[in-house]
């Protein structure tokens, strides 16, 4: 697995919290930070993902 992937989860549990925390305490600046940190989050989970497709294709065996 990747360390973009693992990065990239762990990027998006952490623009869970501030998009929740936002709301909770009515801060629209940190759920903007929370939103953005969600989508950058799920892009480099998916740059991880398809370097993970590209390693495999050129090392079935691994």
């Amino acid at each position: 697995m990747d360390k973009d992937r693992i990065e990239g989860a762990a990027k998006q549990v952490k623009g869970a919290v501030k998009d929740m925390a936002g709301k909770v305490t009515g801060d629209t600046k940190l759920q903007a930070e929370g939103k953005a940190d969600k989508a950058e989050g799920k892009v480099q989970n998916t740059v991880g993902g398809a370097k993970d497709k590209v390693r495999d294709a050129v090392d079935p065996n691994r």
